[in-house]
């Protein structure tokens, strides 16, 4: 996740046309990552469990059929899980399957109150492993840290006048091979994004944020994908995505689709 350093130099990357929270006067003309922290094919999901999988489904081949090379945009898109339902404020119900476990990262992520330390805290705690006991604090505290470079109070909420939209559009998918586990159980998932603002009166932001990347690793825990921060160092790292890219391909990034 992000330093107090990196903080601040993305910091140049979301501009505040006028930040008065209190009288909702938050006005958005840039983007800013709140964190630095597959294939549509139902065959390859296994619903049995997550440890019945020995790795996570991914592009086959950089080859189209068109005869040029194989990119996310013209590659299968991968659909998502529907939740069962929601609580605490996040999406739940992800079955035990790689898609289940990027669907709920993509929900996550896309709901995640990644400006608002309290609601935050309430997502996280509803999220967050058993095994991973500073989980929560630890993004809470990043969340107050970049509030105050942001010049806002370092607890808080913002103005009900200003929405934020997350947009995942592609996703990476590894196996991690965690000690003690069943192959298949803990995931690594970076999400392709764009977030963008919507202020008083209809103010759009005209230069919303796009094609930042996070990443989040899950396990299968109590029935669902938690998330956890035991197995850092087994973190890997992917090329930038782009949809016409054909390393992007290679690299396993796929579009994502929301189910209808």
């Amino acid at each position: 996740m992000d330093s107090s350093a990196g903080l601040k130099a993305r910091r140049a990357r979301f501009v505040l046309a006028a930040v008065v929270v209190a009288v909702a006067a938050l006005l958005v003309a840039g983007g800013f990552a709140a964190a630095t922290l597959m294939r549509d094919d139902s065959k390859s999901r296994v619903d049995a469990g997550p440890g019945a999988s020995a790795g996570v489904p991914a592009p086959q081949s950089t080859q189209a059929s068109s005869g040029g090379l194989m990119t996310p945009e013209k590659g299968k898109k991968w659909k998502l899980d529907k939740p069962t339902g929601h609580k605490d404020g996040v999406a739940v119900g992800f079955p035990a399957s790689p898609g289940g476990g990027i669907s709920a990262v993509v929900y996550f992520w896309e709901e995640y109150a990644w400006l608002d330390d309290e609601k935050a805290a309430q997502q996280l705690t509803a999220v967050a492993s058993k095994d991973s006991p500073g989980y929560v604090d630890k993004r809470v505290s990043e969340i107050r840290r970049m509030r105050e470079v942001l010049g806002l109070p370092p607890s808080g909420g913002i103005s009900a006048d200003i929405n934020f939209t997350t947009t995942v559009n592609a996703a990476r998918a590894t196996t991690v091979h965690a000690p003690g586990l069943p192959v298949g159980e803990v995931m690594q998932v970076w999400v392709s994004y764009d977030r963008y603002a919507t202020g008083p009166k209809g103010g759009r932001d005209e230069n919303p944020l796009r094609g930042d990347m996070v990443d989040f690793v899950v396990k299968w825990q109590d029935g669902a994908w938690k998330f956890t921060d035991e197995f850092e160092s087994l973190r890997s790292f992917p090329v930038a995505y782009e949809p016409d890219s054909p390393y992007a391909w290679k690299d396993q990034w796929v579009q994502v689709r929301h189910a209808s």
